[in-house]
């Protein structure tokens, strides 16, 4: 192995000025398969370990070195101690391929190689990247999004930026990162609008320049590796001995928005571009399809006129976003395109539809403990409940923060049924900066309904036995999917701010952290496991995943393998590993072929 030259698998690691070149597929090399069995690459159940290193024999500490099994769609993902040292946990037979990452090095990448047998240690050798602009492009997304904020006039207009342009994906890709003309830009900008990312005429005015200027090569260069490239820094704690399994799930147009962890080991995920669930079994690696009923949904759902919140060349009828376990072990799921509520037998395989008859868009799910179902409806500034044993259905409407936003959520309707009757097609529109938009839910332990509204920098709690509203301003941006603790305290992520908050319900005090990745972070979720009160946030923007251990009020930081994970939904099984998954959207802009499932399984 030592002095192997690294091949460069990821199109993240590639030049703008080269914008074909993460269309080469490496191909399996025989004679580097029979070389790694013979320099003690070749593993049983849990044999292979080794060192990484550099061309002059130094260890490179934080190294991630991924395997991944061609037949089960798996990677298995450690990190490199100090010393550079390593060991993967038990793995099977079969034909693999090998990568080890620094940021700072070039990749360090074989094909085709068989693990059977019992080897001693193996020394993968990297070299060290000498290439600016290959270091540029290494760097995640919170590295580069400070280069366009400089570039704004203002602060509001740097947190709208924030806000709506990484409303669902990262600025972390080729494909973002590009210089474009300021009509190819105003075309971007329609279609985000119509996605939900609105933006003002005043961000608007500004944000071509700014954007050209700053993935300008020179710019960016003599920003992020001259005259010092600082590359993130290596897993500290329990994320240095972490173990991180990646499933590959769906196809390369699925959305994997959220996963849910169920009571029998199960995880399930919705692919919203795809209208259907998956099932993942992690002990025996198969994936099962539940195709959802779409009914007459034509593509597009209720929003197919007007086009709204479709992306181009979408076939979702339905699109499921959301979704939750129920106690006796049924799934219950937002359909936000076919403005519809599901639930699932997973036993019998037996679907019901509830149709939201009031409202648009039931987004984020939750399930209090009389079994009620609450869901936000972010179009229509709303939260929507289903009581089951009942069969009864309620939409509570939400106070808007100014006039200008009443107005806009009441003249929705009447957009929609221009667009259904008279052809009438907005040019943006959607759930932007101008309508408050309902996102994130919660359950407290008194039963109390709380929700977040994204754009209107509050939050709010409702009485679900007397149906009072209570609204409560956030000194911070963008509250978005908050979560309590077995204390009755609510956590919520600052997404264009930075940071997470606790606030207490019984003073009314809010505490805000900035969270550590460096650079502009953007919390998209966290989730609180209650068993030890730990905080799980997701680290959108700098592909990680971070602990924050509340007594101790300090951070962990989890860097995940795969170049542009954008995460959304966050869980935790009985054996206290951490479930999410890549939800970048549209998916192309992965480095990995398709979405994944993944688990984060800390280290002692």
């Amino acid at each position: 192995m030592k002095g192997r030259r690294s091949i460069h698998q990821s199109h993240e690691l590639t030049s703008p000025r080269r914008p074909a070149a993460w269309l080469i597929v490496s191909a399996i090399i025989l004679a580097a398969a029979l070389s790694f069995q013979s320099s003690g690459f070749a593993s049983d159940l849990g044999g292979f370990a080794g060192f990484v290193r550099d061309q002059n024999g130094r260890p490179v500490g934080g190294a991630t070195i991924t395997i991944t099994n061609r037949q089960l769609e798996r990677s298995t993902s450690v990190f490199a101690a100090k010393d550079g040292s390593f060991r993967m946990p038990a793995l099977e037979r079969g034909l693999y391929d090998l990568r080890v990452r620094r940021v700072g090095y070039k990749d360090l990448s074989e094909s085709g190689i068989s693990l059977q047998g019992q080897a001693g240690d193996t020394t993968l050798t990297m070299s060290a990247e000498t290439d600016p602009n290959e270091l540029a492009w290494q760097l995640p997304a919170n590295r580069w999004t400070p280069l366009v904020l400089e570039r704004l006039s203002n602060d509001p207009q740097r947190e709208e930026f924030v806000r709506q342009c990484a409303y669902c994906h990262q600025q972390g890709s080729w494909a973002t990162r590009v210089q474009r003309s300021d009509e190819d830009w105003q075309a971007i900008f329609i279609k985000m609008g119509r996605m939900g990312g609105t933006i003002s005429p005043e961000l608007e005015k500004e944000l071509p320049a700014a954007l050209n200027a700053a993935y300008d090569e020179k710019n960016y260069l003599s920003k992020l590796t001259e005259p010092e490239f600082i590359a993130p820094p290596t897993p500290e704690g329990r994320a240095a001995t972490a173990v991180i399994t990646e499933w590959r799930v769906g196809t390369p147009s699925s959305m994997l928005h959220d996963i849910v962890v169920h009571e029998d080991g199960a995880i399930w995920a919705v692919d919203t571009g795809g209208d259907r669930l998956y099932r993942l079994d992690p002990r025996t690696n198969q994936r099962e399809e539940f195709p959802i009923p779409t009914g007459d949904s034509p593509v597009g759902g209720v929003f197919h006129a007007s086009g709204l919140l479709q992306s181009p060349g979408a076939t979702a009828r339905v699109a499921p976003h959301s979704l939750q376990v129920a106690e006796d072990g049924t799934i219950w799921v937002t359909l936000c395109l076919g403005n519809k509520v599901a639930h699932l037998d997973p036993r019998s395989k037996r679907w019901t539809i509830y149709e939201q008859k009031e409202g648009l868009y039931p987004h984020t799910i939750r399930i209090d403990r009389k079994g009620r179902v609450w869901y936000t409806l972010a179009v229509s500034n709303g939260v929507g409940m289903i009581d089951p044993a009942s069969g009864e259905q309620r939409v509570y409407q939400l106070p808007a923060p100014s006039i200008g936003q009443a107005m806009a959520l009441r003249a929705m309707p009447l957009v929609m049924w221009a667009s259904e009757h008279l052809g009438f097609s907005p040019p943006s529109a959607g759930e932007g900066a101008t309508l408050p938009v309902p996102y994130g839910i919660d359950i407290a332990p008194d039963g109390g309904v709380w929700f977040s509204q994204l754009n209107a920098r509050r939050i709010g709690r409702i009485d679900p036995e007397t149906g009072e509203i209570r609204m409560v301003e956030t000194p911070f941006s963008g509250p978005r999917r908050m979560r309590f603790d077995s204390k009755g305290n609510l956590w919520i992520p600052g997404f264009s701010s930075n940071l997470i908050a606790r606030y207490n319900p019984q003073t009314g005090h809010f505490k805000t952290w900035k969270l550590p990745t460096g650079g502009v972070e953007t919390p998209y979720a966290l989730n609180v496991d209650r068993r030890t009160d730990m905080v799980w946030i997701c680290g959108t923007a700098s592909d990680t995943l971070m602990s924050f251990d509340p007594a101790a009020e300090s951070f962990t930081v989890y860097p995940l393998p795969t170049r542009v994970t954008y995460t959304r939904e966050i869980d935790f099984d009985k054996d206290g590993a951490i479930w999410t998954s890549n939800s970048d959207f549209p998916a192309w802009q992965i480095e990995a072929p398709a979405p994944s499932i993944i688990r984060i399984q800390p280290g002692p």
